[in-house]
């Protein structure tokens, strides 16, 4: 059993490593009125996009030339008609092209964004998806020739790394928050001196307003997440992922990661500004996967971009959405930093059977005080085989009362010593012990010294 104190001393540098544990298995209206009660209301999906090979497709007969202009066309026919199965439209795809889709699972959510990127090797034979959406993730491939020995379309050629773009406020076409988004915040409790701070701006999309958050990293933007009155979100394409806010942690030891921009803001607003928010959200579920290479620890890159700040943390708190894909996002978080060095938010509850969800709910309905305090009293992260006392308070409660059953055990064959001594069964025996020497130490000191040293003790 283990007793842990709420501040952790300070370790060392050279203990504070950004640990990636390779061995691991890896809506809202244009502007809502503030809810009149303070009691808000509260499909997995696999990472591989099942198919299966259609065999009575035939293949195609080509000469030997991979450049061939009728054998590519041939082959993408074929694999066009086995993406139909899958449930693509196909009828904008092109060879040695992105493209923009509806993912098949997850169907872009309530608000059916195109969050799919699919691309198609030139020789037309290799295609290869993934859903960018956080709670879907859905990725697969599939071949029009199984048994093509082409090299033409390897997959070296979708993998190779881009340049990051270069981007400012005035390519962007970014301008400072209209009163009306300044309202919308105000609703949710965030201040205009937290949103000045934080540079949230806007930008016009087509006949409205979108909220911009501004990605920064030593005061320079690096990337931009945007946001539009019917919670669709979307990132500037071909930029480098970081942590929103990530210049507010240069120098903290103690760290809190949320799982949203306004997430971020709203601890600001309890007064904690050493805050970052992920940029993706949180997964459906924990992976399984193991990691293999930085590289390919896609979903994470922010954590590898973002190394140098982390490594300086004694203590992470996670303050993650208390609902499933939150909970799974902490655990990917705490099994790439390290568990022994983070800690964990219980968000309060709402009702009998509810919690509130995140920082925001809570920074509304209940304010920044107890927000605060919810911060404050995070639990260190659970690791496995390791316990404190408050697991088993119910048990010792039980067992000092006498309503176990078990409490005076069984007689130990002298009579003398069963007021002083019982035998317990193994499993309650480091209880029985603890407790017993808690309790019967001053009694059996006192015995002790009448019996054996003949001594008079008051």
């Amino acid at each position: 059993m283990l007793m842990a104190s709420k501040h952790l001393l300070k370790p060392t540098p050279s203990t504070l490593p950004l640990k990636l544990n390779l061995s691991s298995p890896g809506t809202i209206s244009s502007f809502p009125l503030k809810p009149n009660s303070r009691i808000l209301p509260i499909s997995l999906k696999t990472f591989v996009l099942p198919y299966t090979s259609h065999s009575n497709v035939p293949g195609p007969v080509y000469s030997e030339n991979p450049e061939d202009t009728s054998n590519i066309s041939a082959r993408l026919n074929v694999l066009k008609k086995k993406l139909e199965v899958i449930g693509f439209d196909t009828q904008m795809l092109k060879t040695g092209q992105y493209s923009h889709l509806t993912c098949p699972t997850c169907k872009g959510g309530d608000s059916m964004e195109k969050s799919l990127s699919l691309f198609i090797t030139l020789d037309g034979n290799h295609a290869v998806w993934m859903c960018h959406r956080g709670k879907c993730g859905s990725r697969g491939n599939i071949r029009a020739i199984v048994n093509d020995s082409s090299s033409y379309g390897r997959l070296s050629q979708i993998t190779k790394i881009k340049p990051k773009r270069e981007i400012t406020e005035e390519s962007l076409g970014l301008k400072p928050l209209c009163s009306e988004l300044v309202a919308y915040f105000g609703e949710r409790m965030i201040s205009k001196k937290t949103l000045a701070r934080n540079s949230v701006m806007q930008k016009t999309y087509g006949d409205q307003f979108i909220i911009a958050f501004t990605y920064q990293r030593n005061g320079v933007l690096v990337s931009c997440k945007y946001r539009d009155v019917n919670k669709n979100f979307w990132q500037e394409k071909g930029t480098e992922k970081i942590f929103y806010g990530v210049d507010d942690i240069k120098e903290a030891s103690d760290i809190i990661i949320v799982e949203g921009e306004i997430d971020k803001l709203s601890m600001e607003e309890a007064g904690f500004y050493n805050c970052v928010s992920v940029p993706d959200g949180a997964p459906p579920s924990v992976s399984t996967k193991v990691f293999e290479s930085e590289e390919k620890d896609i979903k994470y890159q922010y954590l590898w971009n973002c190394k140098e700040y982390l490594e300086k943390a004694s203590r992470i708190i996670l303050a993650t959405d208390g609902d499933a894909p939150g909970l799974a996002l902490a655990e990917e978080l705490a099994r790439r930093l390290g568990r022994e060095r983070c800690w964990r938010v219980k968000w309060p509850k709402k009702n009998e059977v509810e919690h509130f969800k995140d920082a925001n709910e809570v920074l509304m309905y209940l304010g920044p005080d107890v927000l605060k305090e919810v911060i404050e009293n995070a639990e260190i992260y659970p690791i496995q085989g390791l316990f404190n006392f408050s697991h088993y308070f119910n048990e010792i409660d039980g067992y000092y009362h006498h309503t176990l059953g078990f409490e005076l055990g069984v007689s130990t064959g002298w009579r003398g010593l069963n007021g002083l001594y019982n035998v317990s069964t193994i499993f309650h025996l480091c209880l029985d012990c603890f407790l017993n020497f808690i309790f019967n130490l001053p009694l059996a000191l006192s015995l002790l010294l009448k019996n054996i040293l003949n001594l008079s003790v008051p």
